[in-house]
């Protein structure tokens, strides 16, 4: 499936504001997120991995959460 150039540049937003918001509360949002998923094995850094993987596979980053440490939210 192919997407425009817009829509992707707007997912990549979207994903990083996620990106944004986990990084504010870890301890708070670890925990509804563990009580959504049922267990601890997929936590809020899990989640952040996978949203910077994502943000990459779209063009948006150039790896940074992903292939490198990630800067301070």
């Amino acid at each position: 499936m192919n997407i425009s150039l817009d829509d992707a540049i707007e997912l990549g937003q979207l994903l990083q504001f996620l990106d944004d918001w986990l990084a504010t509360d870890h301890a708070q949002l670890n925990e509804s997120l563990t009580r959504f998923v049922g267990c601890d094995a997929y936590g809020v850094e899990s989640l952040r991995d996978d949203l910077a993987r994502f943000r990459f596979l779209l063009g948006e980053s150039d790896g940074e959460g992903l292939f490198s440490p990630r800067t301070p939210g």
